[in-house]
């Protein structure tokens, strides 16, 4: 369907106002929202996020596509939830205690919705207590995004995984760790479930963890 492709494109460019007038001209021809979302919106952003994950393109391209993918999907969550349309699972993301740095978690969060997740943002500095607390108090919660930019800041990511072993709820939930100084070594350490180099590589992963 060639406005599907248009919404498309217009994504992967970062098109945002061209997103979110064809979108609504989609819906009001009758096109299904999931159609929208599964067809046009989300494989718009794997495009994105492989193309980042090769080099192709770079934080700032990347940023203002995400920005045009979610314009698009505020416009379909109404819609969807009339539809009955259940998310693909609900996670949760944070950057660590002491830390400041937002822009890979706010790249991150947006390409997981993208994939069709159901996240909530944390914020930075993000003590491991609150991180503990949001699981306890979301009992359908499924994953927990951790991120640390900082070498001096790891320790926090590390502290926050084992608060959440020592709360009695780490069996409830799948932990992603990312950041720019993370390896999957240092995931492995600390017992993180998962571990990814890019956003790209994260909304993936994420996806199936909760599919698995």
């Amino acid at each position: 369907m060639a406005i599907l492709d248009d919404i498309s494109q217009a994504v992967q460019i970062g098109k945002k106002k061209d997103v979110v007038a064809l979108v609504e001209q989609a819906v009001s021809e009758g096109v299904a929202p999931d159609e929208i979302l599964n067809v046009a919106l989300i494989p718009a952003m794997d495009v994105v996020g492989d193309k980042f994950s090769k080099n192709e393109i770079f934080v700032p391209e990347m940023l203002v596509a995400a920005r045009a993918m979610a314009a698009g999907t505020e416009i379909l969550k109404p819609l969807l939830a009339q539809g009955g349309a259940e998310p693909l699972g609900k996670a949760c993301i944070g950057t660590v205690k002491g830390d400041l740095h937002d822009i890979g978690k706010n790249l991150v969060r947006m390409m997981m919705e993208g994939k069709g997740i159901e996240i909530h943002d944390l914020g930075v500095d993000v003590p491991a207590e609150a991180f503990v607390d949001y699981i306890k108090e979301h009992e359908d919660l499924q994953l927990v995004c951790i991120s640390a930019l900082l070498t001096t800041t790891m320790p926090a990511m590390e502290n926050t995984i084992k608060a959440i072993e020592e709360a009695g709820v780490r069996d409830r939930v799948k932990i992603m760790v990312g950041g720019a100084p993370i390896t999957q070594e240092f995931a492995d350490q600390i017992g993180a479930d998962a571990y990814t180099g890019d956003a790209g590589s994260a909304a993936g992963k994420a996806a199936e963890l909760l599919t698995a």
